[in-house]
Formats: structure tokens, C-alpha cells, sequence
């Protein structure tokens, strides 16, 4: 294979395969070497099928065989493939999952981009000659990860961030794929365009309608017949995309997201405070666990609610101090409940915290009780025996009611920093 040419970027892309489920599975072999792989048959990571919010995290290659999308609602993957093995998530051992790869590529450079829990890019250029040749290095990293760490993953090497994205997307899992200049025209310009980042199913639609169905039709049509369909902006960085231009620097992200927010779909929608008192505890466990795993604290908390006629209304506030405090949130949050809500029946409650700061920078407070100090210590140690034993080995009483509405600590994927197609 021909290498790229001295001094030129070098970007590596690390995308963990079938991420929630792999890391599932190596949390279950660590616990008993003897437990069936769920690498190895049809299995999914997922919620509670019997309710409205039970969707698909991520799902097993053989489960992908049968059709079984990730995203899709369990009782739809069910049908698909019956004897679908279905299990619930592990977020914080998750998390610890992502730390501890990030720890290892942290070895080969220091300038590097984490894209979202799973998937990261390394910007090699000035330390690859430490290590020796681009798709050798590449597959050693991916051997380390999959020996070390239990799980496997695909790496794209390339010139930019974009073509190396593009080509740890290639046949997986457990490969390394380049994608350097002259490798394109054979490479990406024979796929369909909504392989390429960026491309959505109404900008997709939009294209097949002017005959552009490759991403290489793409790369050659008229920009300004793009312009006219797509607009002026999405159009010159898509054409662009598909020639395979892109100068977005590695540089990582301050804070690593903007906001910490979950959301359910209830099962039946709900007119009483109560009642939507105890969803919004369980939005608020997850998202206290998940600002405590990244170690920041939040200024702002928002409620949002989508009553049965699917309007949407969402009410906030700014706390008088940052916190990660589950107990906080959810006091903050009910007070929100009670100050807009009118209790027309909702079908969907969220509870989103923002305005993140590093928490090792938060100023000690003044007021901040014996009592509030060991709630936190209490979390803190709720956090740790859940990422050990799983998130259902310790629960609050008042989820233990047969008639609860909603887990005592609502999973849903966290929505990553990607861009999406919105048009």
C-alpha cells in the first residue's frame, strides 16, 4: 500500500464496535469467565419491552443479520428475531469502558478529539514517526484494545477527520482501513450518498431527485445547481465532504457536552404530580450519575414535558450553585413541575441539566450542610455499587412499588455532539 507522504496530516479515527453491547459483555466475562458471550448470538442492549419507551442501544452482528436496528422499539426487534436476547444497560461501567481506551490512545499522542463515548480521533501527525508505519501502527493499537480491554474496534487512517471517519466505517468489526487521497475515486466515490457524514434522509431524498444516488455523482455535480436544492451553505461543505475536503482541526472539545439531559415516553400519560414527581426522580438519577462520571457540575436545570396532544412546553431556572447532586436536581426540578405545569396529561417527561463547569474548579460553599455533604458521599457510593453490581442492585422504596410508572433510573443513549441533518 502506497503511504501518505511525509509531513502530511495523519488522522486516526477509533470507533468501538457494537460499543454498549461489547462493553456488556466484557462486564459479564470479568464477572464469570464461564457466561455466554452476547458477541455471539442475537442479543441486544435495551429497556423494558413492555413499555413505550423500551428501544434498542445497540444490538449483536448476528442480531443485525435478522434486521434489528439500533434505535427501533424492543417489541419490533422481538418480532424480528424472537429469540432475541434482551438485556438492560450498564451505563456507568460504560463510561469506565470509554476512560479506560481513552487512557491507552492518550499513549500515542497528545492531541486528540473524543467525538462522543465511544469514537475518538487522534491527530498522529507529529508522533507517528515514534511508532512506524500508519496501518501498521493502526492495527496494533486495535490488537491492544481487543487484548488489554476485552472489546474490538475499527480504526480509519486518513488524511483528515472526515475520510478517517469514512473508513473505520468499512467492513467491521475488528479492522483497520486507510483512506488517503488516491484511494477515494475506488474507495468512497462508489458509495451511496447516505453513507457520507452529514447526509440525512431528507437531504438524501432531496439528491436521488436530481439523479445524484453515489457519493461520486455527488462530488462531480454542479454546485450551483446544489445550492438551489440544498442551500448555499450545506451545499458547499456536502460537495465538498464528497470530495474528500475537510480542515476541521483535532482539537477537544471544552466541556465535552453542553448539556446532560434524558427524556421517557411514558406508558400512560400522567395528570398528577405525584406520579410525575417519581418519573422526574428517574430522570434525574441517571443524569446526577452521568454529571458525577464526567466529573462537572451543572448551573441549570430545564423540565420539559409533551402532553397527549404532543404540544411541547419547557420551563428552567439557574441554581443558586453548581451541583451533581441527584437529590438537588430532583428538588429543583419538581419546583419547576409545580411553577408552569397545569396538569394537562402528559406522555413525555425530560429533565436536562446545562451550563457545565469542570468541577474541580466549583467554589465551596459557605452553606453547604454536614448533612449535604453526606448526601453527596451517599450518591457517590450509590454510583460505585451500581457500576460493580448493575444499576438494579440498589434502588430508592419508592420505586419498588409493583404500579411504578417508570424505572427507577430511566436509561436512554445520551445524545452525542454529532451533527445532524436537518433539513
Amino acid at each position: 500500500m502506497e503511504e501518505p507522504l511525509k509531513n502530511t496530516r495523519l488522522i486516526f479515527h477509533i470507533d468501538v464496535n457494537s460499543a454498549f453491547l461489547s462493553w456488556e459483555s466484557v462486564y459479564r466475562l470479568n464477572a464469570d469467565p464461564q457466561a455466554l458471550d452476547l458477541r455471539t448470538i442475537p442479543s441486544a442492549v435495551g429497556g423494558d419491552a413492555k413499555s413505550r419507551h423500551g428501544i434498542v442501544l445497540a444490538k449483536s452482528t448476528l442480531a443485525k443479520q435478522y434486521g434489528v436496528t439500533t434505535g427501533e422499539p424492543l417489541a419490533q426487534a422481538l418480532r424480528k428475531c424472537p429469540q432475541l436476547t434482551v438485556v438492560p444497560s450498564r451505563f456507568d461501567y460504560y463510561i469506565k469502558c470509554s476512560h479506560r481506551m481513552m487512557e491507552l490512545l492518550e499513549t500515542y499522542t497528545p492531541d486528540h478529539e473524543k467525538f462522543s463515548i465511544d469514537e475518538i480521533f487522534l491527530d498522529m501527525t507529529q508522533t507517528i514517526h515514534l511508532f512506524g508505519q500508519p496501518l501498521e501502527v493502526a492495527n496494533r493499537i486495535r490488537e491492544r484494545i481487543r487484548d488489554e480491554l476485552g472489546f474490538t474496534v475499527n480504526i480509519g487512517v486518513a488524511p483528515n477527520k472526515l475520510l478517517a471517519k469514512m473508513a473505520s466505517d468499512f467492513e467491521k468489526p475488528d479492522k483497520c482501513h486507510t483512506l488517503f487521497a488516491h484511494e477515494i475515486p475506488s474507495k468512497l466515490w462508489p458509495l451511496p450518498i447516505r453513507e457520507l457524514f452529514f447526509v440525512g434522509g431528507a437531504a438524501q431524498r432531496k439528491m436521488e431527485n436530481l439523479g445524484i444516488h453515489t457519493i461520486g455523482q455527488l462530488a462531480s455535480c454542479d454546485l450551483e445547481v446544489l445550492k438551489a436544492h440544498l442551500g448555499e451553505k450545506y451545499a458547499v461543505t456536502i460537495r465538498g465532504y464528497a470530495n474528500g475536503v475537510d480542515d476541521d482541526p483535532v482539537a477537544e472539545k471544552d466541556p465535552i457536552n453542553k448539556c446532560y439531559g434524558n427524556s421517557v415516553t411514558l406508558s400512560r400519560d400522567v395528570s398528577d404530580y405525584e406520579t410525575a414527581c417519581q418519573v422526574i426522580l428517574s430522570l434525574c438519577e441517571t443524569v446526577g450519575a452521568r454529571l458525577r462520571a464526567d466529573r462537572v457540575l451543572c448551573r441549570n436545570v430545564c423540565v420539559e414535558l409533551k402532553d397527549w396532544e404532543f404540544h411541547t412546553q419547557s420551563h428552567q431556572m439557574v441554581l443558586p450553585e453548581p451541583t451533581d447532586s441527584t437529590s438537588a436536581l430532583y428538588g429543583y426540578a419538581c419546583r419547576l413541575l409545580r411553577e408552569f405545569w397545569d396538569r394537562t396529561p402528559v406522555r413525555l417527561i425530560g429533565v436536562r441539566a446545562g451550563k457545565i463547569d469542570d468541577d474541580s474548579f466549583s467554589q465551596l460553599s459557605l452553606f453547604d450542610s454536614p448533612s449535604n455533604r453526606k448526601k453527596k458521599e451517599l450518591e457517590k457510593a450509590v454510583d460505585q455499587i451500581r457500576s460493580k453490581f448493575g444499576v438494579d442492585s440498589i434502588k430508592r422504596a419508592s420505586f419498588l412499588k409493583e404500579d411504578s410508572i417508570v424505572d427507577h433510573a430511566a436509561s436512554k443513549r445520551k445524545h452525542l455532539n454529532r451533527q445532524e441533518d436537518i433539513r
